[in-house]
């Protein structure tokens, strides 16, 4: 077992965000109720509206799962819906892959989301980190998270055509995780190429829609891939709740642009926010924005102590991320808060 020292940041905390049981047990005295600004995930989310009680009382049919890969292709830009597989959640995929497309070797871009590297380890595979994306042509798979989490850099499409290219030359694939792409610009998704690229592209339901605990994400691959992903999950992964909640999300083409053009505003305020506090904003996605810090572990403490809840990293002492709060009064209540106080 790891125990943290008063000036460190406790390992439960750097793992993932929302880990709100365990920021309660550490900073007992912070004020309620406690503002999480731990995750990527949208704190305006979609409207869920009432559901009918046979959603709950019936297994789902096979048919309102097609459907609902259907309008996940139009919404992100494949003209192939049986190349669209449903699943309960990204992470459930990200679990599955080692399964489905076995590697000797795996390359992933950068620092960014650490399941990536912790399920191909578990899988058997050597798996390397490299900071050129053109390197991961040298392995089995190559992964990329684009945006990244939780820099927000961005591969161009060029760059993934020809990494995609490459590998599938040697039976590899390209593996991107397009978790937070939904609010950027449609054309940097290589959803519309995934039959020419060989690419396995994984989109994130709850995130953008706010609707973490739905449990709802897609992998979007080549045929073969897909009816394999399809088979190994089996008949009802998906819930008829996500089914119907994600049908009519993803149809909504408003919320999303509506979405989008708020978040574009908050990014500019959380940032001017960072400033104020003395932190250095270093970019990131719609959904959050990352910040540097002298010492991120004391900063992380001190707005804790304040009932805020951030992401420190293990490995990256000098790193923050933020999410965005959701509402008016979310954003009022984070500006008093912070008032006076200064984490440089």
């Amino acid at each position: 077992m790891s125990h943290s020292h008063a000036h460190e940041t406790p390992d439960v905390l750097t793992e993932h965000g929302g880990n709100l049981a365990a920021a309660r047990r550490r900073f007992p005295s912070a004020p309620l109720p406690w503002i999480d600004l731990s995750t990527g995930i949208n704190q305006a989310p979609y409207p869920v509206g009432s559901l009918t009680s046979e959603l709950w009382e019936r297994l789902p049919e096979a048919e309102a799962i097609e459907k609902l890969e259907a309008q996940a292709a139009v919404t992100y830009g494949t003209k192939q819906p049986n190349l669209v597989v449903a699943a309960p959640g990204t992470q459930a995929l990200i679990q599955l892959l080692p399964r489905i497309s076995p590697a000797r070797t795996v390359g992933i871009l950068d620092f960014t989301y650490a399941e990536h590297e912790k399920c191909w380890e578990n899988a058997g595979s050597t798996v390397n980190t490299v900071t050129d994306p053109h390197e991961l042509s040298l392995f089995d798979i190559g992964i990329i998270v684009n945006p990244n989490n939780p820099d927000g850099r961005i591969v161009d499409i060029e760059t993934l055509l020809s990494i995609s290219n490459k590998l599938a030359s040697k039976n590899g694939h390209l593996i991107v995780d397009e978790a937070f792409i939904d609010v950027l610009d449609p054309t940097l998704s290589l959803v519309p190429l995934v039959e020419q690229c060989n690419a396995i592209i994984l989109r994130s339901f709850g995130k953008t829609y706010g609707l973490a605990g739905l449990r709802l994400g897609f992998a979007i691959a080549p045929r073969e891939i897909a009816a394999r992903i399809r088979a190994d999950l089996g008949p009802w992964a998906i819930s008829g709740p996500a089914i119907d909640i994600g049908m009519r999300a993803l149809a909504d083409a408003d919320w999303l642009a509506e979405t989008s053009v708020r978040l574009q505003s908050d990014i500019k305020r959380l940032d001017q926010l960072l400033r104020t506090l003395g932190l250095e904003p270093l970019g990131g996605s719609a959904l959050f924005r990352l910040a540097k810090s002298v010492d991120a572990s004391s900063a992380f403490n001190a707005l804790a102590e304040n009932g805020i809840l951030v992401r420190a990293f293990r490995g990256k002492p000098n790193w923050l991320r933020l999410g965005m709060p959701g509402t008016e009064a979310g954003w009022s209540l984070l500006e008093n808060r912070t008032r006076g106080l200064k984490l440089s």
